[in-house]
């Protein structure tokens, strides 16, 4: 029976077989976590619940925490765990490896957790701000585009 490979995982699949390589869960994600990395997710994840509501699930290689849209995300690696807050500023702070604009409005802070002590001020207050600003309800109005008069055109007489 022929057989093809994954361009996305490399696994070889059967003709036919069902394949579904970007389906993926939190605990496939964390499953190698040493022990100081899990009790820093398992931290960081409860934190960001108590909240409010919102969607948490894994896509791909990250977990998203999600109102409207995301607001912050988790990349579980070997040895930390890469964290990505999105703010309406991009942040000075040694802890912030770097902050990339992300769109027109939000930029994004990334951060690296190695233990659990890490999870609290002033990391979570950005956890917080960063959920509170993803709320569409809270939202400030667009601004109105301010358009300038043209200046008149003076007719010249030759």
């Amino acid at each position: 029976m022929p057989s093809r490979e994954c361009y996305h995982c490399k696994q070889w699949v059967e003709e036919g077989e069902a394949h579904d390589c970007w389906t993926t869960t939190e605990a496939a994600l964390t499953r190698d976590l040493s022990e100081d990395l899990r009790e820093a997710w398992l931290r960081l994840r409860e934190t960001a619940a108590d909240f409010g509501d919102q969607r948490i699930y894994a896509s791909h290689n990250s977990i998203m925490f999600a109102r409207k849209s995301c607001y912050f995300f988790v990349r579980p690696k070997k040895s930390f765990l890469e964290v990505c807050v999105f703010l309406p500023r991009g942040l000075k702070h040694p802890k912030v490896r770097r902050a990339d604009p992300a769109s027109k409005t939000k930029v994004a802070n990334m951060m690296r957790i190695v233990h659990r002590d890490e999870v609290e001020a002033p990391f979570t207050d950005w956890l917080q701000e960063a959920y509170e600003y993803s709320d569409p309800a809270a939202s400030p109005a667009p601004k109105p585009v301010v358009t300038r008069a043209r200046p008149k055109r003076r007719n010249r007489k030759r």
